[in-house]
């Protein structure tokens, strides 16, 4: 594990405060956890999705994509269909890159395995919650990822240079969760959090291998940039919990009170 997550600690300007794992491994926010987790995880399909479809394919390739990933939306934003039918979801097509384009070739053969994955990932996290009789319902976003998204720059190839860097601290800090989480939970959910360690690894360093190829200069300020911005988000408070929020408003309440408390 540490040989996964030293590169990963390296990366990341700041650790998840310990107030966050505090809260996130007390029972009563199994559920939030888990809905949370499960609708990041369709959100990372769909964002690399999205990658491939603005720079990298045709537009038959583009129609096979989204119909790859909608029944996973429509289960979870209609709750549409039988979450054990899902595995049979294939993407039915080879992608065709288009010719115009350098780097569409690798960006499909990331992003595709990457797809594939965060969506066995999702139906891994409907076992955990089947088996821990936790009931899927529509919850919020947090706000992380948007958080993150709106320094990305408006012009090529910079825009997408930037969202690729942003995919790159979303996985490295969803690694980084697991594994600061695994050891405190219920042995099989820990286990399951302990799994997923390696291939999350492996999609932050493709979102910012894509970057450095892509970009042919030195994006090293860059890169420190939203990391900056994403240590903000991990480390300030946060009314909202999440499986990527801030510092927990429960946690600094508490604190406020044992200062004051001290004071008499």
């Amino acid at each position: 594990m540490d040989t996964i997550l030293h590169p990963i600690k390296h990366f990341l300007h700041c650790a998840t405060p310990q107030s966050w794992v505090d809260e996130a491994v007390k029972p009563a926010n199994l559920p939030t956890l888990l809905n949370d987790h499960l609708v990041c995880e369709l959100k990372a399909a769909q964002s690399a999705m999205f990658l491939i479809r603005r720079y990298a394919v045709d537009a038959t390739s583009a129609k096979a994509l989204l119909e790859w990933l909608a029944p996973y939306e429509k289960f979870t934003y209609r709750q549409e269909g039988n979450w054990q039918d899902l595995p049979k979801c294939k993407l039915n097509k080879s992608m065709m890159a288009k010719s115009d384009s350098p780097y569409s070739q690798n960006l499909i053969d990331k992003m595709v395995l990457l797809i594939k994955e965060e969506l066995h990932h999702f139906y891994q996290v409907l076992e955990m919650m089947d088996i821990y009789a936790i009931e899927y319902t529509n919850i919020s976003s947090s706000r992380y990822a948007k958080g993150l998204l709106t320094h990305c720059k408006t012009h090529e190839p910079d825009a997408l240079i930037d969202k690729l860097i942003c995919g790159a601290y979303i996985e490295a800090r969803s690694c980084e969760r697991f594994a600061k989480i695994a050891p405190h939970l219920d042995p099989k959910l820990g286990e399951f959090y302990t799994s997923l360690l390696r291939s999350e690894a492996r999609h932050y360093q493709d979102y910012l291998t894509l970057a450095t190829d892509i970009a042919q200069i030195d994006i090293a300020p860059r890169i420190a940039f939203f990391g900056e911005r994403e240590a903000e988000l991990i480390s300030t408070h946060d009314s909202d919990f999440k499986f990527h929020s801030g510092v927990p408003c429960a946690a600094i309440n508490s604190a406020e009170q044992s200062l004051k408390a001290a004071s008499f």
